[in-house]
């Protein structure tokens, strides 16, 4: 058992809590919540207290990739497509064991940081068996890539292999999905293959979507670096006269069955806006790696306005340099409760984890995080989270 008292407890649906305490029994879920004089403190639990810090519930990080972990601050390509190309050979140069590494390593610095979840894609599985092997909470996305729509079979294949071998590690605090890469890097025939291996083995999904105006180009137009780039390689690029959204929409993969997250959606209008909100879909923004490549601005209060489950992600430290959500939050003008909510409580909802992590209820999973008296008006570096707490257990602090 843990018990944990604070200057201030903010349990997000409810008001905060001055001098307040969490009981967390030895399951692992918050068993009480209240004012420091009326939480009980059994014996057998472990007593921390933190009289300058606030308590909150464990940050939630809807976009990562911790296998880059290792790649910070190599690649000063800045040009999106170029960028990408620099990051497909940086990663064609690492090694199993780095990624394994690095990929640990990322685990580790999301919880320096007061993140208690992730949800991460990659190509590699490094991150799942981290998630795994160090007990961490975190959807995994096993990305599928194949642009040249004559080798849809092959690409199937593969990421169906590596469903199969990543299918044991997980379990009910590690999940595993599947991930389209993107309209640059995925054929119409592999992204309704790959909606229906998910339909069937009843995975989650997520995709970059409506990211880059070089993007919507291509989708639109059949023009761009990334059509020149298809073109150049034999594959041929149709124009579809649509955005990125209406695109997927068109294949008929992004509906409400599916239960999509759409990643990053910068490049949207209003009706985009309803046709995500039709189909269920919830949105992983990155305001800061958007601001990095130059994509412009996703519009979240239309996203809030239109009821969308939406949450903040960082993207790869190749883009951002770290994993502080906080600064995701001030990048898109958030601050005090209200931003705690948006890394909290609504990033649970966007992963569909809302009824287990996101808030201090009692039940819930003890997710957990200590920060400094300041934290929620003026955000902490990056690795300064006092305590962080996984499902009762203290991963760091």
């Amino acid at each position: 058992m843990l018990r944990i008292r604070a200057r201030s407890v903010h349990p997000v649906t409810a008001p905060p809590i001055e001098d307040g305490a969490v009981l967390v029994d030895a399951a692992g879920r918050i068993a009480a919540i209240g004012p420091h004089s009326q939480v009980a403190a059994p014996p057998e639990a472990r007593a921390l207290e933190f009289p300058d810090a606030v308590l909150v519930p464990g940050l939630v990080n809807c976009h990562t990739h911790l296998e880059l972990t290792h790649l910070a601050g190599k690649n000063a390509e800045r040009e999106f497509a170029p960028w990408i190309r620099a990051i497909r050979a940086l990663k064609d140069a690492t090694t199993p064991e780095e990624f394994s590494r690095s990929a640990e390593q990322g685990v580790r610095d999301c919880w320096a940081a007061g993140v208690t979840c992730v949800a991460d894609t990659g190509s590699t599985g490094a991150p799942l068996e981290a998630l795994a092997r160090l007990g961490a909470r975190g959807v995994y996305y096993q990305e599928v890539f194949g642009p040249d729509p004559t080798k849809c079979g092959a690409s199937l294949s593969e990421l169906a292999a590596a469903v199969r071998r990543l299918r044991p590690l997980a379990t009910g605090r590690a999940r595993l999905g599947v991930s389209p890469h993107a309209p640059y890097t995925v054929s119409e025939p592999l992204y309704r293959a790959t909606a229906e291996l998910a339909r069937r083995e009843r995975l989650p999904v997520a995709v970059h979507l409506a990211e880059s105006r070089e993007e919507t180009a291509l989708v639109r137009d059949g023009a761009g670096p990334f059509a020149d780039a298809l073109r150049a390689r034999g594959i041929p690029v149709p124009a579809h006269n649509c955005t990125p959204v209406q695109y997927l929409l068109r294949l008929g993969v992004l509906q409400r069955a599916t239960g999509w997250l759409c990643i990053h959606c910068v490049q949207v209008d209003g009706p985009d806006i309803e046709s995500l909100r039709n189909a269920g879909a919830a949105v992983a923004l990155c305001p800061r790696s958007n601001r990095a490549h130059g994509h412009g601005t996703a519009p979240l209060p239309l996203f809030r306005r239109a009821g969308l489950a939406v949450g903040f992600g960082t993207d790869s430290v190749v883009s951002t340099g770290d994993v502080d959500l906080w600064s995701e939050a001030g990048a898109a003008g958030l601050e005090g409760s209200e931003a705690l909510r948006m890394l909290t409580l609504d990033g649970a909802r966007a992963l569909g984890l809302d009824a287990e992590i996101g808030s201090l209820d009692v039940g819930k999973q003890a997710d957990l995080a200590v920060f400094a008296s300041t934290a929620l008006h003026r955000p902490p570096l990056p690795s300064t989270a006092l305590l962080t707490v996984v499902a009762g257990r203290v991963v760091h602090g």
